[in-house]
């Protein structure tokens, strides 16, 4: 072993330990990833940027422009109204709607983004029709992943495989040459959900009043500021009681009037009292301030924290929203945006306590307390999305089929050869500019960049895996151990590593990390590895089980599920996915 080969050994072992427990975005794991690389010298500086601007990257840019184009003029809104008009007439056909509508839409669109669009549609017909959100919330996440191996555009990951394919010496994957297998898989995939799948599902019920979603009752408090209080006579910043005890003031009751969400300013007075939230522990440790009483039979409800314009709203952070990874206190929630968090409801639980400096995840689900037409503006900016009812976006029919038409176009393009597909992605990324679908900013605003820097540097990676040996030296380990297997063992090894490797890290790290040890085992033991490569996109793609999955970690929250739902469900699922992969994969690409 070399000593190149033995740092880049170090270098994965070290990227895969920080994309487990996720310490630091995963975008940012991959750019210190290539540029480690860069200064080990273990990738040459005219290659290691070279990502940033290959067809990969290119192809996915233009992609998700128009990705955003369709969002904007509202065609898929449209087509959710179209399902809750459909569906309030036929119940029974809910469920099956749901599913093939998403399923339809993740095959050219990301699948993060179906179903961040559809969940807000989801909740609503779960309301109107009195049914357990459980029920139709993961098995329209399944849809949209299962959609993943229709075309090459249907997933970011089905793009990074074909750019790891280019670089070993491969013909890139057409646009539809994963279908054979990806349509069976969808197929069952579907039937599995609608004949079992959703009978394993708990039918959790939401409780009737956010306060009670939340379990915030036991920590709201009400405190009652006596004559001799030392707190009489200060301003509420001056109080200290947020910075000494962790207490989030919601609201002041004064001569019987109630003032939602004060200021900083406000002067304490005697006989206030002061609606709080805050821990059991930080409630009882306000005793030790005289002059402060704890009403004991207080009671609380959604009413109590509402007002004239100040709303009890549950939103969900989406993908490529800017809170992500930071916190409150940071964004100045409460000062810019008029909005305070009163619970965070994440896959580990739900957060009471030091809320101000907790750092926002995707698939958050908070509990915010607002100016209505605040939390409205940010819906439409893209930043969260308000659960429950949703109002249509303004449909322009015009924009909306000049939309249809361009995608359908580029599409075709790339498809039939006329221009290369990266082109023909960028042209249609143009034309949606030049007809003003969508402005560049808007655009901009709306792409997800992290996906592109992790891509662009992931694919670095696969450039040091092959320039410094290292994808040659496993393989030639790893042929002397399996030359004597049924090469079908082999790409079954392959496939459960990929599963494996797709929970805790990206799907496309995941393909990046194994496609160029797979591609070189499978030239060492003369067999095609293109066969290897196929089998390797459909299992990064086969993220069911656990919430790890963007897709899932959205409806995680609004569907009340746990950890082990997940796995319960997804496990049959994903043993389908493999019977269908290794039956099908050999026979469309002969591993010989």
């Amino acid at each position: 072993m070399t000593l190149p080969i033995l740092l880049l050994l170090i270098i994965v072992a070290i990227a895969l330990l920080l994309f487990w427990f996720e310490w630091v975005p995963p975008d940012v794991t991959a750019l210190g990833i290539l540029l480690a690389l860069i200064i080990l010298k273990l990738v040459p500086l005219d290659q290691a940027f070279a990502g940033f601007g290959s067809d990969t990257v290119i192809l996915l840019l233009g992609l998700l422009i128009m990705t955003a184009a369709l969002m904007r003029t509202g065609v898929v809104e449209v087509v959710s109204q179209q399902l809750l008009q459909f569906t309030s007439k036929h119940p029974g056909s809910l469920l099956p709607a749901i599913m093939a509508v998403v399923a339809m839409l993740s095959t050219v669109i990301s699948n993060t983004a179906a179903a961040a669009f559809f969940l807000p549609v989801v909740l609503r017909l779960s309301q109107r029709l009195k049914m357990s959100a459980s029920r139709l919330l993961m098995p329209m996440a399944f849809a949209a992943i299962l959609a993943s191996s229709m075309t090459l555009v249907s997933t970011s990951t089905n793009i990074v495989v074909s750019g790891l394919m280019t670089q070993a010496g491969l013909q890139p994957i057409g646009m539809f040459e994963l279908t054979p297998v990806g349509a069976p898989v969808l197929v069952v995939g579907l039937l599995y959900m609608l004949l079992f799948g959703q009978r394993l599902i708990p039918e959790r019920t939401s409780p009737q009043t956010l306060t009670d979603t939340f379990g915030l009752r036991p920590y709201l408090a009400e405190l009652q500021i006596s004559p001799d209080s030392a707190l009489a006579g200060k301003t509420l910043a001056q109080s200290n009681l947020g910075q000494n005890y962790d207490l989030m003031v919601l609201a002041i009751i004064r001569e019987g009037k109630r003032k939602l969400d004060p200021s900083a300013n406000t002067i304490l007075l005697a006989e206030d009292k002061l609606l709080v939230e805050g821990s059991s522990d930080a409630i009882l440790k306000i005793k030790d301030i005289s002059g402060i009483d704890i009403q004991a039979d207080a009671k609380f409800s959604d009413e109590d924290l509402q007002g004239n314009i100040l709303r009890l709203a549950e939103v969900v952070i989406l993908q490529g929203s800017p809170f992500i990874g930071r916190t409150p206190k940071a964004l100045h929630m409460r000062e810019r945006y008029q909005i305070q968090v009163l619970a965070i409801n994440r896959r580990t639980g739900v957060i009471h306590s030091k809320i101000a400096d907790t750092r926002l995840q995707l698939g958050d689900v908070l509990l915010v307390q607002g100016n209505e037409p605040q939390i409205a503006a940010l819906q439409n900016e893209s930043v969260l999305d308000v659960l429950g009812i949703k109002e249509a976006q303004r449909f322009n029919p015009q924009q909306a089929w000049t939309v249809i038409a361009i995608f359908a176009g580029a599409l075709l393009l790339g498809t039939l050869g006329l221009v290369p597909l990266p082109v023909a992605m960028l042209l249609g990324a143009l034309m949606v500019f030049l007809t003003r679908c969508i402005t560049p900013d808007d655009a901009y605003r709306q792409l997800d960049w992290k996906v592109l820097i992790l891509i662009g540097s992931m694919l670095g990676l696969g450039v040091a895996m092959q320039s410094t040996g290292t994808a040659g030296f496993l393989a030639e380990i790893l042929a002397s151990q399996v030359k004597e297997w049924n090469p079908l063992w082999l790409l079954t090894g392959f496939f459960v590593l990929t599963v494996l490797l797709t929970q805790p890290m990206s799907n496309q790290a995941a393909a990046a990390v194994v496609i160029p040890v797979a591609l070189q085992t499978a030239v060492q033991l003369g067999l095609n590895p293109r066969t290897f490569a196929m089998m390797i996109a459909i299992a990064a793609s086969t993220s069911y089980l656990t919430p790890l999955e963007p897709a899932c970690l959205m409806i995680y929250g609004p569907g009340h599920y746990r950890f082990m739902d997940f796995l319960k469900v997804g496990g049959l699922l994903t043993f389908f996915v493999y019977i269908l992969a290794i039956l099908l994969t050999p026979l469309i690409w002969p591993l010989f």
